[in-house]
């Protein structure tokens, strides 16, 4: 399994969760409001932010498909137009980036055509993001491996052969370092639907760090992730809900993206080793295992009974299991009281 550098941080299998904020549409076509989303983000601790580069007429046309889902948190509305709406103007870019490099956090964005990986070349970007929907497009593949910079791939719905294919072609175009993200392409997803038990088959069958794209709600099923193996976390990420957004349902805010943070960090550093002796931690602990101790005065030549023996806290005396053993034996010499059975008192 590989690691790569980006920055200060290091990205792959047994490194600490890389967690992105996506900014997506939430920035609801203002820059002062996707400044201060960077500020948000850097703020919680997320370690990197990222866009989207495309426009309505890089996606689709005009006139071409409307959403008619019920279930769809937007339904009804004509793609051309949600795109229009949600997309980031390519002159925001430069600030936004800079504005991330000035707060320490790494900015980086999805290309959805060729022309963006020319715009976000000139922009000196330091890894691309290819979201499900284009993880299909092999010229954008292509595009993109050609950089030779770390490419981190979503997966959602993809057949095995899709996705074999898509990693296929990275690899074959020049791209070293590949992450994979699970993801269910629903918005959002559901706990149920997300089957964070592929994270580690993954990484087996592509030999790559995977990672998880959640859209679910809350931080529960990134933290889930994180001790199945996962190395990257991305989540949707806004300044308040109550503003609305494209994406803003299914995003979280400021405290919740710190405590993703500092959550799947813990589940992390909890994952270890395989672990079964005493450790140096516990080694004062020992004192609390329970033992055999005198409960009554014993005097010497006196039988030792359920009665005048009990298993008490602390440990210094004989284990327990010794004590069918010692039933019935007899004292060595007269024994007070509160004092730890041993094999010289018998």
């Amino acid at each position: 399994m590989n690691t790569f550098q980006i920055g200060n941080h290091t990205i792959g299998q047994g490194q600490k969760p890389f967690i992105i904020a996506e900014m997506s549409g939430n920035h609801n076509q203002s820059l002062e409001r996707a400044l201060a989303i960077v500020d948000a983000a850097a703020a919680a601790g997320a370690h990197a932010i990222k866009l989207q580069t495309y426009t309505a007429d890089t996606m689709t046309l005009k006139g071409a498909f409307t959403i008619t889902d019920e279930n769809s948190l937007w339904n009804g509305r004509e793609l051309y137009d949600l795109y229009k709406e949600a997309y980031t103007p390519w002159e925001w870019h430069k600030p936004i980036f800079e504005h991330a490099r000035a707060k320490g956090i790494i900015a980086f964005s999805s290309p959805f055509d060729e022309t963006a990986v020319d715009f976000l070349e000139e922009l000196e970007v330091p890894l691309y993001k290819i979201a499900s929907f284009e993880n299909t497009d092999w010229p954008l593949l292509k595009k993109v491996a050609a950089t030779g910079k770390p490419v981190i791939m979503s997966t959602g719905v993809s057949s095995l052969a899709d996705i074999a294919e898509s990693v296929q072609v990275l690899r074959d175009n020049g791209c070293k370092n590949l992450v994979l993200l699970k993801c269910t392409s629903t918005y959002p997803a559901t706990p149920e639907n997300t089957n964070l038990n592929t994270i580690p088959h993954m990484q087996t069958l592509y030999n790559c760090p995977v990672g998880l794209s959640d859209h679910t709600m809350g931080i529960g099923v990134s933290v889930a992730a994180v001790a199945l193996g996962a190395c990257v976390i991305e989540k949707h990420f806004t300044l308040n809900r109550a503003d609305g957004g494209v994406d803003s349902a299914f995003s979280l805010e400021q405290a919740e993206l710190q405590a993703l943070v500092t959550e799947t960090e813990r589940a992390w550093q909890a994952m270890g080793t395989v672990q079964y002796c005493v450790q140096k931690a516990e080694e004062k602990s020992r004192i609390f295992k329970r033992s055999i101790y005198i409960a009554k005065d014993i005097a010497a030549g006196e039988k030792l009974t359920a009665e005048n023996l009990r298993i008490i806290r602390p440990g210094d005396g004989l284990a327990p299991k010794f004590w069918e053993k010692v039933l019935s034996k007899t004292a060595k010499q007269n024994l007070k009281a509160g004092t730890p059975l041993t094999w010289e008192n018998l």
